[in-house]
């Protein structure tokens, strides 16, 4: 009789095991299926969908930015200089006028004064949009970065070797750039 109690009891407590292992199961399967719908392969294809939307449009609008910044840049490039050729165009009617009357007249210091004035207004508009002249060179050091050095000749004394004995073309800079170099003779 014993071993029919004891039997009994182990076969309850097998049943007990197989069932609290069966609602472990099925809680796990529940838990499953709320992290994972069966719908949930629905749910990623929207969502990559979505996604893709999203990439395409973002990847439109990057491109017309890139476009309309290459036009602007286009147009700023042909302009540029419009801004200079305006302000110019008062120095070529002073020129023509200037050549009108010249044609007539026999004073030379008379032309030679006109072409001084308009010459003024040339250089004080170019100075005004930034562009300086290199000042006086002669006797200083010969400078690579904003000179060149157009031929050598021996030096008339001991500290003019290697520095500027004349200077050909003036240099000329916008800001910190050099626009045109020097050319200067050096001595050698």
């Amino acid at each position: 009789m014993e071993n029919k109690e004891q039997l009994d009891q182990e076969m309850n407590q097998a049943v007990e095991e197989s069932t609290a292992n069966e609602s472990t199961q099925e809680e796990v399967s529940e838990k499953i299926e709320d992290v994972i719908p069966e719908n949930s392969e629905q749910k990623l294809e929207a969502e990559v969908a979505e996604l893709k939307d999203k990439y395409l449009r973002l990847y439109s609008d990057f491109e017309n930015f890139r476009k309309r910044t290459a036009k602007e840049r286009l147009d700023l490039i042909k302009t540029a200089s419009e801004d200079v050729l305006k302000d110019l165009i008062p120095v070529v009617d002073d020129f023509e006028r200037a050549l009108k009357a010249s044609a007539n007249e026999t004073d030379s210091m008379k032309i030679k004064e006109g072409n001084e004035l308009i010459f003024h207004k040339l250089i004080k508009i170019l100075e005004s949009k930034g562009l300086q002249a290199m000042g006086d060179l002669i006797g200083k050091p010969f400078n690579p970065d904003t000179q060149e050095a157009i031929t050598q000749i021996p030096a008339p004394t001991e500290e003019m070797k290697g520095a500027v004995i004349d200077v050909i073309e003036k240099g000329y800079t916008l800001g910190d750039k050099v626009v045109r170099y020097a050319k200067v003779v050096t001595g050698a």
